[in-house]
């Protein structure tokens, strides 16, 4: 879906911190927002993306690859 060169520079557009691939979606763990990928590009809007609740954080970080430890 994503190359991983363009996923590795990609940040959240609230924290600037980096985002985890996850389904067909871009996961913010640290604020718990999701954000979409239409025709896959990246939708990094902050009023476009959706709250995770605590059920939904607990199953998207055990969908998530392991961390890249860089």
């Amino acid at each position: 879906m994503l190359d991983d060169s363009l996923l590795s520079i990609l940040v959240c557009p609230a924290d600037r911190g980096p985002l985890m691939l996850v389904g067909d979606e871009l996961y913010n763990p640290r604020l718990r927002r999701a954000y979409r990928i239409d025709d896959g590009i990246p939708v990094l809007l902050i009023d476009e993306a959706r709250d995770v609740d605590d059920d939904e954080h607990a199953r998207l970080m055990n969908q998530s690859p392991p961390a890249d430890p860089r």
